[in-house]
């Protein structure tokens, strides 16, 4: 119902029918953005690196025509200056070769240009000179092999060359924490055996030639007649019990020698070697000390030798009261077999004039290093020098050994070696010797050998008195010229 002002009633109210929905509305506006957040708190900064210490000078010329030198001050008033050997020379933008384009050795010129044209664009750049922070000075360094070592956190001090053949080892007494050890000896560097003189199987001497190989010392021969060699206890190096003395009756030259078989010859084959001996002489005197060699095996005595190139040293002066020290560096040949020590005045000797010798060494490389013997022991030099020779007994009374009559006059016995020999040995009687039979008082002049090996020998020798076969006598060498020795001498 509804009142109806035009007619002052009350009405009914008719319902209509339903309308069509309205389509859907836009949607709305975006609403606003919030606030932006705080910004965070900025980070520290980080070191200022350290100003550079090198500039680079360029020094620019433009060329009038025919200039084949710079220097002095270019069109900026930059007066030429470069460090030598960091210098940078550019003619149009193209760098030029030092030393081939161009000489730059004063530091304040070029030279050797190629004539410039007129117009050329000549530019020479160089860094500053500058000092590298906590460098070790050169002055550290007093010689050639010196080191530097540290001595503590930040510091460093010279330890100087040691000797030759000496080792660096640790040592915390030093104040470097290392110092040079030695030099020590080395058993087996040196292939000459006997080079120390120690060894005189056959004697004290004296020995002479007449013009064949005589040997003296252990494994040291000379076949120069008018010389006497002999052992020596008086003139001798520091730290050695003897030398050889050589003494000369004549005005000459003379070589004693020393064979290197195959066997320890052939290590150095290809190789450079050093040979070094002292040497002392009654008048200044000009000593040599050499190798030669063969390419035959285990030559012997009687070769003809072939000298090796000399590559350094070889010969100095031997004098008075005193040993000099002479080496030589010779390069071996790869073909060769065997080797040949020796050592000779250099220009001959006068009548009467005296030579000592002693530590001879033949040892790879190109030093001298301080002598050695072949073996580490004295017993083990004897040992080397009885491959070659054996005293069996030598002066009187020296027994010989236990022999048994083989027949009613000839006596054998069984000499067995201490060493195997390089090869099946000679007998060797000294000239004028006897042998006395103790039980029968028969004496025997020589011996022979009836067989051998390396190892030993069956001798055989006649007796001057008959004996019943099977009996036994221990012989001995009743005269004080007698000897009894075996060789393989090359």
């Amino acid at each position: 119902m509804y009142y109806d002002t035009g007619s002052s009633q009350w009405l009914p109210v008719v319902v209509g029918a339903q309308g069509i929905q309205g389509t859907q509305g836009s949607v709305g506006t975006q609403g606003l953005q919030g606030t932006q957040g705080l910004q965070g708190v900025q980070g520290l900064q980080g070191l200022q690196g350290t100003q550079p210490t090198v500039s680079m000078q360029t020094w620019r010329y433009t060329a009038t025509g025919g200039e084949t030198t710079l220097s002095g001050t270019d069109g900026f008033s930059t007066t030429l200056a470069y460090t030598v050997g960091a210098e940078q020379v550019f003619i149009n933008g193209v760098l030029l070769v030092r030393g081939t384009d161009y000489t730059a050795s004063t530091g304040t010129s070029i030279t050797g240009l190629t004539a410039l044209v007129a117009g050329d664009s000549a530019e020479v750049v160089s860094p500053s000179s500058f000092t590298v922070a906590n460098a070790i000075p050169l002055a550290t360094i007093a010689a050639k092999g010196d080191l530097v070592v540290g001595t503590a956190s930040g510091t460093v001090t010279n330890l100087g060359v040691g000797a030759d053949g000496s080792t660096l080892v640790a040592n915390s007494s030093a104040g470097g924490g290392v110092s040079w050890s030695g030099p020590s000896a080395t058993a087996g560097k040196n292939a000459v055996i006997n080079g120390g003189m120690d060894i005189w199987q056959r004697g004290a001497g004296s020995f002479t030639s007449s013009g064949s190989a005589t040997y003296t010392a252990d494994r040291w021969y000379t076949a120069t007649s008018n010389t006497a060699i002999s052992q020596e206890t008086t003139t001798i190096p520091s730290g050695f019990r003897y030398s050889m003395k050589i003494a000369s009756s004549a005005t000459q030259t003379w070589y004693v020698n020393q064979i290197v078989e195959t066997a320890n010859a052939l290590q150095f084959a290809g190789q450079n070697v050093t040979v070094s001996g002292l040497f002392s002489a009654s008048v200044s005197t000009g000593m040599s000390i050499a190798v030669a060699y063969s390419t035959t095996v285990d030559a012997p005595n009687s070769t003809s030798w072939t000298g090796m190139s000399l590559i350094s040293g070889g010969s100095g002066t031997a004098v008075s009261g005193s040993f000099t020290k002479i080496s030589g560096v010779f390069a071996v040949p790869s073909t060769a077999k065997t080797l040949l020590v020796y050592f000779y005045p250099s220009s001959g000797v006068s009548s009467g004039t005296n030579i000592w010798v002693s530590g001879v060494q033949l040892e790879a490389g190109s030093v001298a290093t301080p002598f050695s013997r072949n073996a580490s022991t004295l017993q083990g030099e004897l040992a080397a020098c009885q491959r070659y020779y054996y005293s069996a007994a030598s002066g009187s009374p020296t027994p010989l050994g236990n022999f048994i009559y083989i027949t009613s006059s000839q006596v054998r016995s069984t000499i067995p070696f201490p060493v195997s020999m390089r090869t099946t040995p000679t007998i060797v009687n000294a000239a004028g010797a006897y042998y006395t039979l103790e039980t029968t008082a028969a004496t025997v002049s020589s011996f022979g050998i009836n067989v051998a090996n390396p190892n030993m020998a069956n001798i055989y020798g006649t007796a001057s008195a008959t004996s019943t076969i099977g009996y036994s006598s221990t012989i001995y060498i009743s005269n004080a010229a007698g000897s009894l020795a075996f060789s393989a001498e090359l």
